[in-house]
């Protein structure tokens, strides 16, 4: 076995490589992020302490591997770290002449026993996981030719075009190294909400295939508050999408600040209500109960997935998705708290006036 790569930390699959006695001798940060501690907390510590199974599996796997050998595989391996949750991943070890061992982590979800129901979502987190792995390489062409186009052309608004393909490129590779190698979701930073909206709005825009029209109905004294800028433009792509794909000939988007509200168990003082309506055929009957249910949709070629991460990006921002539906009049309401000092506005909230409804076509 060779030293690991120079570049092994960009890699996001978990890597580990022990000394001779089984220790770990270096990990790259996919490796330690994975098992939610840093990597000098793994530096020195037995991989076959890691074992969280019992009977072990790890000690009679290192003592088996052969040099000259195949890779060995360990399904579904039970792992924990003292300071941290359990694990579970395929391993695959293999071995060097210098008896050195390089360990692959392949996260997995805990063993689903032989219940069906609980096999299907693995298999299906294993095909999205084996999706993503593939996709990667084309987003990186993509980005390479984009980097390129823009060394080429000239005017703002195709420069303004080779910047949103790259920020969706950046977007989409993010995605799935979160379905690679699941992190910890990143702190949130403060943001415009309407600087996400106009985003989404460009990339409605962009699409030559969708003739509908666009209404702004935003208020313009929201101040910035905290989240993800890229998630919540994930979740509101995806309903605004969605509403297109309803047949819809006019959406319109609409942010109020709500006062007094209620949010699952908890009260806030302040919140952002962001409304996406649009005239199309609305959701069908037959869907209402389990509409954010995932693989659920009304359509024949849709996926199902995308109002079931919207709903997730609300809850990752201590908010809700709810939605009212009839032929011609769909809402779908995303209320997101805010916190006191995000909502310091010089007017008092009962004098501002909303900005007249913009339209584009």
């Amino acid at each position: 076995m060779s030293a690991p790569p120079p570049d092994v930390d960009t890699l996001t699959t978990p890597l580990a490589w022990l000394d001779p006695d089984g220790s770990i001798a270096g990990c790259n940060q996919a490796f330690a992020r994975w098992l939610g501690v840093g990597s000098r907390r793994l530096i020195g510590r037995p991989l076959p302490a890691l074992d969280a199974e019992t009977p072990p599996r790890l000690p009679a796997a290192l003592a088996r591997l052969d040099p000259d050998g195949a890779p060995l595989r360990l399904r579904r391996l039970h792992l924990r770290h003292p300071d941290a949750d359990e694990r579970f991943a395929d391993l695959w070890l293999s071995a060097d002449r210098d008896a050195r061992v390089l360990v692959e982590a392949h996260p997995v979800d805990e063993f689903p026993g032989d219940d069906p129901a609980l096999l299907l979502p693995s298999a299906l987190a294993a095909s999205l996981k084996g999706l993503a792995h593939e996709l990667r390489n084309p987003l990186a062409g993509l980005k390479g030719a984009a980097q390129l186009l823009a060394r080429r052309v000239e005017g703002d608004d195709s420069k303004e075009l080779l910047g949103l393909i790259d920020g969706e490129v950046a977007r989409l590779t993010g995605l799935l190294d979160q379905l690679l190698v699941p992190a910890p979701p990143r702190p949130h930073a403060p943001i415009n909400i309407h600087a996400v909206l106009e985003r989404v709005l460009r990339l409605v825009e962009s699409d030559a295939g969708w003739a509908v029209r666009l209404l702004r109905d935003y208020d313009p004294s929201l101040p910035e508050f905290n989240g993800d800028a890229d998630r919540l433009t994930q979740a509101l792509w995806n309903l605004v999408r969605n509403a297109i794909e309803a047949g819809a000939g006019n959406v319109s988007l609409r942010t109020r600040a709500e006062h007094g509200l209620r949010i699952g168990d908890e009260s806030h003082p302040v919140a952002l209500r962001l409304e996406i309506v649009d005239d199309g055929r609305g959701v069908p009957e037959d869907l209402t109960e389990r509409l954010f249910l995932p693989l659920v949709s009304g359509r024949a070629e849709g996926s199902g997935f995308g109002l079931a991460l919207a709903q997730q990006v609300a809850r990752e921002h201590r908010g809700s998705l709810v939605y009212r539906s009839r032929p011609g009049h769909t809402v779908f309401t995303l209320l997101l708290p805010m916190t006191v000092a995000e909502t310091e506005v010089q007017t008092d909230a009962d004098d501002i006036e909303a900005a007249p409804p913009e339209d584009t076509a």
